[in-house]
């Protein structure tokens, strides 16, 4: 992928100094479901993170740990375990196609090939989560993964498109679906 400047400007820059105070304000809200631990506010936190922020970066790491009166390490460890969570940019639109058996039978590393394909990203990359951002499309606005289940076995093939899941997906389907996300 080439980097544009508005990419090396987004790496440079700390996520934590992009706190605004209504933000923080809804980070204490969300820590106020968690009275026992505050730790188990751990993973609702970076999920809110990442879904502003689009990644959680080494600040980011360091400010929710604060936040919980706890040690970074415990919140880099919870980072790089759930593929889930990125330490770098993805593309703008994420799309998670599950690979497991139902889908998989259905012909779900068929659709994901055509994803790539459509998207521009090479079909061969693989990617395993943990921290890494998924392959995603020179122009920044597409990333295409295998994720495992998404619960909807009956209506196999499936993606998550973003926020929205797309079930008895067709290969022959694909190039209308991205044509609608572009």
């Amino acid at each position: 992928m080439t980097e544009t400047p508005a990419d090396a400007a987004a790496t440079t820059e700390r996520q934590a100094d992009k706190v605004t105070p209504q933000f923080e304000a809804e980070i204490d809200e969300i820590v106020t479901h968690y009275p026992v631990s505050k730790r188990s506010a751990s993973l609702p936190l970076l999920h809110y993170w990442q879904n502003h922020f689009g990644f959680v970066d080494d600040s980011g790491i360091e400010w929710i740990a604060a936040k919980l009166g706890l040690q970074p390490i415990n919140i880099y460890e919870l980072v790089t375990f759930y593929p889930w969570f990125r330490r770098e940019a993805a593309g703008k639109t994420i799309i998670r196609v599950c690979r497991t058996l139902a889908c998989a039978m259905a012909g779900g590393y068929e659709v994901r090939d055509q994803f790539c394909k459509a998207t521009g990203i090479d079909p061969h990359h693989h990617h395993h989560g943990f921290g890494i951002a998924p392959p995603t499309s020179a122009d920044g606005k597409f990333s295409v993964e295998f994720v495992e289940c998404l619960a909807s076995c009956g209506s196999a093939p499936v993606a998550l498109i973003n926020d929205t899941l797309h079930e008895n997906i067709s290969p022959e389907a694909v190039p209308g679906i991205v044509e609608k996300l572009k």
